[in-house]
């Protein structure tokens, strides 16, 4: 599952929220040049990587999808996540619109994305709402905010496209709204597993 919302949406509280929760989803770590900010840790919150080594990883091919957000760079690497998908693992990765869009573009012409590959939009129920927030985080400019509100106005307009949209409320409501969508996931046949369905069936033999 990708998770995405305007910067300040808080897809990250929500994905670390269903991390914990007993839903067995596993992290897709992505790789970002940003500073951490207060106790984030490389390799559980994020890969910190120099522009170097991003560029690097990005003209070996090494990333599903990468994007220049204002001014830092972010990626998920293909490994990190079709290693997961492999081993029959659920994965949630939270990404930008921008990376929701290459995600799914490259899903397309993959058959294990392709399976696998659904999408969540978080969206706040007006502009203020989210200034409020990101002013609360209080880790961004007045200058960088105004960015962000001026590129979430045209995030917002990139819902349509995404499979399950959720309104935000309070940090409780989105998180049990994203579990019931999980759980719905998980419970659609099309991801039972032959050998389980053929366990629920002798159940009753």
């Amino acid at each position: 599952m990708v998770v995405s919302a305007p910067s300040g949406g808080g897809k990250t509280t929500v994905c670390n929220r269903l991390l914990a929760s007993d839903l067995g989803l596993q992290r897709a770590i992505t790789c970002t040049t940003r500073a951490p900010r207060p106790g984030e840790v490389d390799g559980k919150d994020y890969y910190f990587l120099t522009k170097d080594q991003f560029e690097s990883k990005k003209t070996a091919d090494e990333f599903l999808e990468w994007a220049n957000v204002y001014g830092n760079f972010y990626g998920t690497l293909k490994s990190e996540i079709i290693r997961r998908l492999e081993l029959g693992q659920d994965v949630i990765v939270s990404v930008d619109v921008q990376g929701v869009a290459s995600i799914a573009k490259m899903a397309k012409n993959d058959p294990v994305l392709s399976a696998s590959f659904v999408s969540l939009f978080i969206a706040l129920p007006s502009v203020e709402a989210l200034r409020k927030r990101l002013e609360g985080r209080g880790s961004d400019s007045s200058e960088v905010i105004q960015k962000r509100l001026d590129t979430a106005r045209a995030e917002m307009q990139t819902c349509g496209g995404f499979d399950y949209i959720l309104l935000s409320g309070s940090m409780d409501e989105d998180y049990e709204r994203a579990y019931a969508v999980v759980l719905a996931e998980k419970m659609k046949r099309s991801r039972v597993s032959q050998s389980d369905l053929e366990k629920y069936i002798s159940l009753f033999h």
